[in-house]
């Protein structure tokens, strides 16, 4: 596992109990940040926050593990998770908004409005309530604060059947760019476009034809979370600190892969 040094620092992920925010969860406490991770409930947050602490038991420098309840579209939620998560640590440094969801299948015009509305609230609503709670709890305040958004190589280009879900993530993608010109320079913002990734939401995608799916990746295979949480922690730590209102696409060559087919 590759590490940054996020010691001292404080991370708020949301959607943080499997996928791709838990393999971020997991990199940066093993890379000494102290991590407040959400799910919708209470239980799987613990269990999460709980697994990780586990699995980083013993290895030197890392920081704690705390799960959260707390809806994504939740304003009071995410005012309070971000406040305990000052509580208890004194500072705010990191925002990931990890949390999404894609209840709606098939042509865009034949998709319910209540679902097309809950789509936009999960995706695009959601990551400015949390953004707004951070900043509110003293989000680069004092150091350079860092927030990063989770897009899609959907925001992209088209592809059937996750028209919504793509227009949504096109929306997060233009926002990462309003809020990096809107919170500099106390605050960074960029995002990461991830390609086909194992993952329980994107399980449509790629579970029933896996081989196929990885051939039309130059890289030969799908992503995993962790391929993800590493472009998380590289625009979430210093190292980075020259970046915003950029973005990283990390899909395998999926995009290139597809030019002319």
């Amino acid at each position: 596992m590759t590490t940054y040094d996020f010691t001292g620092r404080t991370a708020v992920v949301t959607g943080g109990s499997r996928g791709i925010g838990h393999a971020t969860a997991t990199l940066l406490a093993a890379s000494g940040a102290d991590v407040f991770l959400t799910s919708r409930k209470q239980d799987a947050a613990e269990a999460a926050a709980a697994q990780i602490t586990t699995e980083l038991a013993g290895l030197a420098g890392a920081g704690s593990v705390t799960g959260l309840a707390g809806h994504v579209a939740d304003p009071d939620a995410a005012e309070s998770v971000c406040a305990t998560a000052v509580a208890r640590t004194g500072r705010l440094d990191v925002l990931v908004n990890n949390a999404g969801t894609n209840p709606a299948y098939g042509p865009v015009a034949d998709q319910d409005p209540a679902l097309v509305a809950k789509v936009f609230e999960i995706n695009v609503t959601g990551p400015t309530i949390w953004t707004r709670a951070a900043l509110t709890a003293g989000l680069g305040a004092e150091e350079t604060g860092a927030i990063v958004n989770i897009c899609s190589i959907g925001a992209l280009t088209m592809e059937d059947g996750i028209g919504v879900y793509n227009a949504s993530k096109a929306a997060l993608l233009h926002l990462t760019e309003q809020l990096a010109r809107e919170l500099g320079p106390a605050v960074r913002v960029n995002s990461v476009c991830p390609g086909v990734v194992r993952t329980r939401l994107s399980e449509a995608l790629w579970k029933e034809h896996e081989a196929a799916v990885a051939a039309g990746s130059p890289l030969g295979r799908i992503g995993e979370p962790a391929d993800i949480a590493d472009a998380v922690a590289f625009l979430a730590s210093p190292t980075s600190s020259w970046i915003t209102g950029s973005n990283l696409v990390v899909d395998g060559g999926e995009l290139v892969g597809t030019v002319g087919k």
